[in-house]
């Protein structure tokens, strides 16, 4: 074998180990090497999502949407994309069905009430081999609803052309009861470690972690929460076994005797890998997913708070060895203001806090920004979330923003309807220049585009483009072009009977690109014998 042929072999080894770690993890190597930066990005090869099981309430429905986005530079080559159904596995503890208005048979199980065909997408029910919403084209979103209470979780993979930036978006209606409201979350990406700030152990809410397994050995992860003085003291095993490609709904308020509203959970999984959501649910309040805070950083973003939000309360922890002293600011339509009386947040090393802002926005929509409160000594990192809250009296309804991480290159987000869906877009520095995509219709039409131009310091809330001539759920996609950070998140509302109804949506980079290093290193042979 000639040099020049081990020299391509060496190549296409080093361009594989490098995609296959982007496709597990969903990450960028150019985190982990600087000298990433200047290598040549290509688009991702395998793309794996995570969605928990939605609901086992019977006055429940649940839309799926899925999509990935044209891109410039991807090939038409084969691929797919599709989930199939995980298998569920709960114990005494551990049962979602105990605080939704789920019911159970004979046996103390929660009925199987297998998915009925949806004809758009696929659905196929539980147990079935029949993949989920599976694609047929970039650029064209497909959708099914799921009106049964035993909907399962699902756990899917794209390859090919359908994997950079493939999204799935699952949004479930709950009309009465416990929990009555809209739930909304985009399926995530499994991985190892975890943060969700803004949990609840308190008799007023029931929090359900839902940990699924996409691979076919079994995962093992460690869950610990801590409140304002530290780590709660557990009352149970907080080490949770999840088998092959199922799914284990943990109660939060089993694992600690101690009651306590606004906490912090820590997801850690100690062999494979999960996904992880939290299911909030408030007993006057309503209920939505609370997905995890972006990694810890010294200064974090939560963008899009609605401009009718009549409270918000926001909990951040600080997990290094240092206090982390904050500068909490309001980035509004104009510029970046203080709120009264909410200057600085000082958090314990170890601890969480939290702090009631009350109607912060006063009627203008904005985005949190914290920062550094300056002083000696390194800059203590965070992660953060905060709990909004529509409506008054027995029409409340609730939702989550997490701290989330800027828009690299772009991000989407599916099941957007012809009313009711708001992106907003925070620049929390140097102005900024977007492209934002309303993708065809489930049932037809042409993508739409629009470029907004975001100041630095504020956000801007708009109504993202229609398609044209287009019918049914379409996704969304936001396109960095210039300029310094974005941040953005999507709020759908669906108001029901006098509720104002809605969920809020990060949207964090899709990282549906891997940047390719240089090779470092002649891997030829030295001869051509």
């Amino acid at each position: 074998m000639n040099r020049t042929t081990l020299s391509l072999i060496g190549a296409v080894t080093a361009l594989a180990a490098v995609t296959g770690v982007a496709a597990l993890t969903g990450g960028s190597s150019e985190d982990a090497d600087p000298a990433a930066k200047a290598a040549t990005r290509l688009p991702v090869q395998r793309s794996t999502l995570l969605c928990p099981a939605p609901s086992s309430s019977d006055v429940s429905s649940t839309t799926y949407t899925a999509y990935t986005p044209e891109r410039d530079g991807v090939e038409a080559k084969d691929g797919t994309a599709g989930l199939l159904p995980a298998e569920s596995h709960s114990d005494d503890v551990s049962d979602p069905g105990a605080g939704d208005g789920g019911s159970k048979d004979d046996n103390g199980d929660k009925g199987d009430k297998g998915a009925k065909d949806g004809g758009k997408g696929g659905r196929t029910s539980q147990g079935g081999d029949k993949p989920v919403l599976p694609l047929k084209e970039p650029g064209k979103p497909v959708t099914t609803d799921e009106d049964s209470s035993g909907a399962p979780a699902l756990i899917g993979t794209a390859d090919g052309r359908f994997a950079p930036g493939w999204t799935v978006q699952q949004t479930t209606t709950i009309d009465a009861g416990s929990g009555r409201g809209l739930l909304g979350t985009a399926c995530t990406a499994p991985d190892t470690d975890f943060w969700f700030p803004g949990v609840s152990t308190d008799r007023d809410r029931q929090d359900f972690v839902h940990l699924t397994n996409p691979d076919d050995v079994a995962a093992e992860a460690d869950l610990k929460i801590y409140g304002p003085s530290g780590r709660l003291n557990a009352s149970t095993d907080e080490s949770i076994t999840i088998p092959p490609r199922s799914t284990v709904p943990v109660l939060l308020s089993t694992l600690t005797d101690q009651r306590s509203a606004g906490v912090t959970l820590r997801v850690t999984a100690r062999t494979g890998r999960v996904g992880a959501a939290v299911q909030a649910v408030d007993q006057k309040a309503g209920g939505d997913w609370l997905p995890a805070s972006a990694a810890p950083s010294t200064s974090v973003v939560i963008p899009g708070v609605p401009k009718d939000a009549t409270s918000a309360r926001l909990v951040v922890f600080a997990p290094g060895s240092d206090d982390a002293d904050l500068k909490v600011r309001l980035a509004g339509p104009n510029n970046s203001i203080t709120p009264a009386g909410h200057e600085s947040l000082h958090v314990k090393s170890g601890m969480t806090a939290a702090i009631d802002l009350g109607d912060v926005t006063k009627g203008e929509p904005g985005s949190l920004l914290l920062t550094p409160e300056g002083g000696e000594g390194p800059a203590a990192p965070v992660v953060a979330a905060l709990q909004v809250t529509r409506g008054k009296g027995g029409d409340q309804e609730t939702a989550f923003i997490p701290a989330t991480g800027a828009i690299e290159r772009s991000a989407t987000a599916a099941d957007n309807r012809s009313k009711g869906s708001t992106l907003s877009l925070v620049a929390p520095g140097a102005t900024t220049k977007v492209r934002v995509t309303a993708s065809a219709g489930a049932d037809g039409g042409s993508p739409v585009s629009k470029t907004y131009e975001v100041k630095g310091g504020t956000t801007q809330a708009l109504e993202p483009p229609h398609p044209s001539s287009g019918k049914g759920p379409y996704a969304v996609t936001v396109e960095r072009l210039s300029g310094g950070p974005v941040h953005a998140s999507r709020m759908l509302e669906l108001p029901q009977g006098g509720v104002p109804m809605f969920t809020i949506q990060p949207l964090p980079d899709d990282r549906g690109t891997v940047a390719v290093p240089e090779a470092g290193q002649d891997l030829s042979v030295l001869n051509d014998d």
